[in-house]
């Protein structure tokens, strides 16, 4: 059998604990072709250091400063030769074969891009968790959700998406794609910084027709706010912001007006229950998103164009 090369690069930022954790896991990946990599993110604390002392072979790629998610992935996969690119977060625990049948399925169709596995709660591995689960999916006003987790509702797994499917977005906690496509693609939006630009990656190909796939026989199990907690103000400011971005990039000019026209209204409600829930930070960062957004209409829309021959609408909602 053939095993094209994956190249499975931990983008990490102070995440020394997560590394301490998980990374023996990712070590002990089957995959009989794989280099694993650790991209660091110009980290403070004393990761760098860890990795060098107990995994001397592995290899580190550092950026200059912290890039955030899209940039450092950009950076450092310029210097990754693979097949395969997986981006997988530092705070991930893999199972033994993990990778397998993720490439099994996307070396099967040359019309596959990019691939999730199984993403399960490393607080509870019965349960679905919030960022990828079963797949993600987009509604028609751009919300993003998954199968197995709809806005804070998780899923027990009970196997009931155990069949590999179409999606609309592949998660970033553990993102395979082909080497081809993301040059063909540029990568990620480096202004997004981090938060749904993965979201925006998928959705750029699928306007090129390209598909986007769920692969349950593989399975990974994720903790979640590894970098920016939940309640977090940026991480609210950077979804707000980086959401309406990819509308507006993603679809024609009349139809994206018309949705973010919608979507104004509908933040504004977000905006209202956050200060009624006492929450003034996480106010001020919806405002501050809109307040980005509307004063860099013209660099969002550049060089992205939207064909609706092309378009691959599987995954997407109404």
């Amino acid at each position: 059998m053939h095993f094209p090369k994956v190249a499975v690069v931990i983008l990490n930022w102070n995440g020394k604990k997560y590394l301490e954790k998980f990374l023996p896991s990712v070590m002990a990946s089957t995959y009989p072709n794989l280099e694993i990599i650790l991209g660091d993110n110009a980290s403070t604390d004393e990761s760098v250091i860890f990795v060098q002392e107990q995994y001397p072979a592995l290899r580190i790629i550092s950026t200059f400063r912290n890039l955030g998610f899209a940039g450092g992935y950009n950076h450092v996969l310029t210097m990754v030769d693979a097949d395969y690119y997986v981006l997988l977060n530092s705070d991930v625990e893999v199972t033994d074969n993990w990778i397998e049948p993720v490439i099994e399925l996307m070396e099967g169709d040359p019309m596959i891009a990019a691939a999730q596995p199984k993403i399960l709660s490393y607080k509870d591995k019965t349960q679905f968790e919030y960022a990828g689960a079963a797949g993600g999916f987009l509604d028609r006003y751009g919300y993003a959700f998954c199968r197995g987790r709809i806005f804070d509702a998780l899923e027990t797994d009970k196997d009931q998406y155990n069949q590999p499917s179409e999606i609309f977005w592949a998660s970033g906690a553990a993102f395979f794609i082909k080497k081809a496509i993301w040059d063909l693609s540029g990568g990620l939006d480096h202004h997004f910084f981090a938060h749904m630009e993965e979201i925006d990656l998928c959705w750029r190909l699928k306007n090129r027709g390209y598909k986007i796939m769920y692969c349950p026989q593989g399975k990974v199990y994720h903790v979640g706010g590894g970098s920016l907690s939940v309640e977090s103000p940026y991480k609210t400011y950077l979804n707000f912001r980086n959401n309406l971005v990819m509308i507006q990039k993603n679809l024609p000019p009349g139809k994206s007006f018309r949705i973010i026209f919608i979507r104004f209204w509908l933040d504004l409600l977000s905006l209202i229950k956050y200060l009624f829930q006492g929450n003034l930070k996480n106010a001020l960062a919806v405002s501050k998103a809109h307040f980005y957004f509307f004063g860099n209409l013209n660099r969002n829309r550049k060089n992205i164009s939207f064909n609706k021959t092309t378009f691959n609408a599987a995954g997407l909602y109404r």
